[in-house]
């Protein structure tokens, strides 16, 4: 039967006890861990979200009813324990902070039985992802999830802090808004009373924090919660946190100097890290050269060399071509790797087709210097000599080469450099590797739609002086744009907006929009910009990757109290699920399900 609190009070978190509490009379509460009956001696570790303290029931010192009821304990129960601390009589427990101490017990109450639960509550957990997902409740009892719940509380707090003593004033803007169908698909939720009509949830805060800018707030931060109805990934959610702020009169200089000192304080604060300031920042175009990707890992080398120069005139078709296209050719240098198996080399060349390559050319130094490679027979001796000179080939080297256009050349070897990197074990999680890429293009081209498009939004800014090619040159203009990233990981972006009337519109007409097409979607903002509006930038945080990196997790579901899975439904409890006719009624909707 479980008993009431009544009359007892809670005088420490079970974690919270030490040596210097030795003699006291303290009162836990929290959740059998386990418990271990000797015959007259009963050993039971308490659990709450603080950690393990171990309550020792022994003949002699402890009431024989209490003995009796304790060994009726199991794994899960919710107990209060009133006792004495003391010192361990018995060998100290190393792994453990209590590890040094134990609580004689004057009083047992059981608060709550438990069933068997379908999983052992423990760190590390070998249980599927699915059964822990269906029973999150249990699963978010595991110490190594609870410390990570507890981490993220700790950046939100730091967080508000930093930013409330820089001056930010964190204000709240809507969940329900009208859909914007640039960027990714919205999440819609119908109106009861505008029948036929639909809100959007927001895929981020941008037009209103712009919209603050004009009334004047300065500064504005939100911890806020955003929604994209698209394809997931592993780090991907449908629903997922920013940090979202935009500041008043600054440029890209203000805007990164208050992040950076923002990121070291948490580092600091919650990691002990240090980050070196000022973080290193990279071009874009530097970034895609030398890494093949806008997000580099800088943690290890094996950069992309560009060996079109060295191939020029070779008769290798693969090259030839790329060449002729208009493309590249680029290598990675795989150091110390000469001597993989071809089975292994097969793979990266499949790895690398996933990639939009047509295939991957490769010379593998043997340790005494013969090569093996798999376009040898189309090269001259002394353009080998000076394609593996160009690549810093040395003996037992593996020289990898992607030739096709740029685009395709760096996202095949800048992936294809990160799955080396796992293999060859060169990826620390403890080493945090900070890096801002700047300098953005402006568009990009779609193939699709046949157009540029926004490579961040449509009100970024253009860098000055590269305004005049926005006519002649488009992919040539620049954007005032920057991500942070950490590991291989964008972990931010933001930019200088466009506050001028005259370069937002120039802006629409290259993105395709007729001033009817952007007073309908962004009239509200382009409104506002007629009244005074101040130069103002921005930058949001994916707070849930963030704080993955930070707790060293894989996936961001470890940092998400209640995650989604990858078809974006909710395994305990079921969302989505489908409604009452009578509620489709009220909103004027009729469903129609696809055979």
């Amino acid at each position: 039967m479980a008993e009431s609190m009544q009359g007892i009070k809670r005088t420490h978190r079970c974690g919270e006890l030490s040596g210097a509490n030795a003699g006291q009379v303290v009162t836990v509460m929290g959740w059998v861990q386990k418990n271990r009956n000797k015959g007259g001696l009963v050993f039971v570790d308490v659990r709450d979200r603080s950690g393990i303290i171990q309550i020792v029931f022994e003949e002699g010192s402890t009431d024989a009813g209490l003995i009796e009821k304790a060994a009726k304990l199991r794994a899960e129960y919710v107990v209060a324990v009133t006792g004495k601390v003391e010192k361990r009589s018995g060998a100290v427990n190393e792994n453990l902070a209590t590890g040094d101490i134990e609580i004689i017990p004057s009083e047992l109450r059981i608060l709550s039985e438990s069933e068997t639960p379908p999983f052992p509550i423990e760190e590390n957990s070998r249980t599927k992802e699915e059964i822990r997902l269906k029973y999150r409740y249990l699963d978010l009892r595991r110490p190594d999830l609870q410390r990570n719940m507890m981490m993220r509380s700790q950046v939100a707090t730091l967080t508000r802090q930093f930013l409330a003593e820089e001056g930010f004033l964190e204000i709240e803007t809507p969940i329900l808004i009208g859909s914007t169908p640039e960027g990714a698909r919205d999440y819609l939720v119908p109106s009861r009373i505008h029948q036929g009509h639909f809100y959007a949830l927001p895929q981020s805060p941008q037009l209103f924090k712009q919209l603050l800018m004009c009334s004047g707030y300065d500064r504005y931060f939100q911890i806020a919660r955003c929604f994209r109805d698209e394809d997931l990934r592993a780090d991907r959610q449908p629903e997922f946190t920013q940090i979202d702020m935009e500041l008043s009169f600054v440029d890209v200089d203000d805007v990164i100097d208050v992040n950076e000192r923002l990121l070291a304080k948490l580092f600091r604060e919650v990691l002990g890290v240090e980050v070196q300031l000022p973080i290193p920042r990279m071009t874009w175009q530097e970034a895609m050269d030398r890494f093949g990707s806008d997000k580099p890992d800088t943690r290890f080398g094996m950069e992309l060399t560009d060996v079109t120069d060295a191939v020029k005139g070779c008769e290798f078709a693969v090259f030839k071509g790329a060449i002729e296209n208009g493309g590249s050719v680029r290598g990675i240098n795989a150091k110390g790797q000469g001597g993989m198996p071809r089975k292994k080399i097969d793979k990266l060349v499949s790895f690398a087709k996933d990639y939009g390559a047509k295939g991957l050319a490769y010379i593998a130094i043997q340790e005494d210097g013969t090569v093996k490679s798999s376009f040898a027979k189309f090269m001259k001796e002394e353009e080998m000599t000076s394609l593996v000179e160009a690549m810093g080939g040395e003996n037992g080297d593996l020289l990898l080469f992607a030739a096709d256009k740029n685009k395709v050349v760096w996202d095949v070897l800048g992936s294809l450099r990160l799955e080396l990197a796992r293999q060859m074990e060169l990826l620390d999680k403890s080493e945090y590797k900070f890096l801002w890429v700047t300098e953005f293009p402006l568009l990009e081209w779609n193939d699709e739609q046949e157009r540029y498009t926004a490579m961040h939004h449509p009100f970024t800014m253009p860098m000055e002086e590269d305004l005049e090619y926005i006519d002649t040159d488009p992919g040539r203009v620049r954007a005032k744009a920057y991500d942070i990233v950490l590991n291989g990981n964008e972990i931010g972006g933001g930019s200088v907006r466009i506050f001028n009337q005259e370069v937002q519109n120039k802006m629409f007409e290259v993105l395709g929009f007729t001033p009817e097409k952007a007073q309908e979607q962004f009239g509200f903002l382009l409104d506002a910009f007629r009244y005074g509006v101040p130069p103002h930038a921005g930058l949001a945080y994916g707070l849930d990757r963030l704080v993955m990196l930070m707790a060293k997790e894989d996936s961001i579901r470890d940092v998400i109290a209640f995650p989604k899975v990858k078809d974006a439904s909710d395994l305990m409890t079921d969302a989505p699920t489908a409604v009452e006719e009578k509620q489709l009624e009220e909103l004027g909707l009729a469903v129609t399900v696809e055979e």
